[in-house]
């Protein structure tokens, strides 16, 4: 069975849903207040506790003390995605990356990079699986399920975006 807690968040509410793992959780998905994909089903039991650790480190990297999260989730996706998901995560905290780049670094073809978008688009640990930190090959802000401004909102706190400047890590 599921459980869940929310947040609340410089961002808005998140939604934590995941595996009771002992006394704590295992991460499934984190979502933000309004995407479609995510909502809290009848059968889940909410048990906030489970999450304490999650959420602490979530509050830390919204004060700016946390960099690198270290959470438990368990493996969802296709292979495809999950390889895409690995580059994700090591992705440095503010820092950008193009989705071209993400194609190169798992050797595809800068033709698969709408495949890549899909991927990406299809992760279902924002802010933890660091997706935010993916931009248009021009560095424009394209594309996040928690909205193009929750994503400006991100990178401006990791200092990735100051004065609409991005620095691309190529």
């Amino acid at each position: 069975m599921a459980i869940y807690a929310t947040m609340d968040s410089p961002v808005g509410e998140l939604l934590l849903v995941g595996e009771q793992a002992g006394d704590g959780a295992v991460l499934t998905a984190l979502s933000m207040a309004g995407e479609k994909r995510v909502a809290v089903r009848d059968e889940w039991d909410r048990r906030p506790g489970a999450f304490a650790e999650i959420i602490a480190q979530l509050e830390a990297y919204f004060r700016g003390a946390l960099q690198r999260f270290d959470i438990e989730w368990a493996p969802v996706g296709t292979d495809f995605q999950r390889r895409i998901w690995d580059v994700l995560d090591g992705i440095p905290y503010g820092t950008t990356v193009s989705y071209g780049e993400i194609a190169a670094r798992i050797g595809v073809s800068r033709a698969a990079v709408r495949a890549v978008g899909t991927a990406i688009g299809a992760n279902p640990l924002l802010i933890v699986r660091p997706c935010h930190r993916v931009i248009g090959a021009n560095g424009a802000l394209t594309g996040y399920a928690g909205g193009v401004e929750r994503k400006r909102e991100l990178l401006e706190l990791e200092g990735a975006l100051v004065a609409d400047r991005v620095g691309v890590l190529f």
